[in-house]
């Protein structure tokens, strides 16, 4: 089984819960990351990867974020 498979359970297949589907997605790859064994290359590769993962989260939630009326005129 490849690690680069991800699949996504039933219960989380509704496009309307991408909040829990993003925070699902991050627990996942830290859980992905903690099994990659420690070599220079690998540290680095998976500072990089905890940058990218940890940004899915904030921007989703950032993107859904009302500050005000302006906010609706384009």
């Amino acid at each position: 089984m490849s690690i680069f498979k991800y699949h996504i359970p039933e219960a989380l297949s509704t496009p309307f819960d991408l909040e829990e589907r993003t925070f699902q997605f991050a627990r996942d790859v830290r859980q992905l990351i903690m099994k990659i064994p420690n070599s220079i290359a690998n540290i680095e590769d998976a500072n990089q990867v905890v940058k990218s993962y940890v940004s899915v989260g904030a921007n989703y939630i950032e993107a859904n974020k009302k500050l005000g009326p302006k906010d609706l005129i384009f």
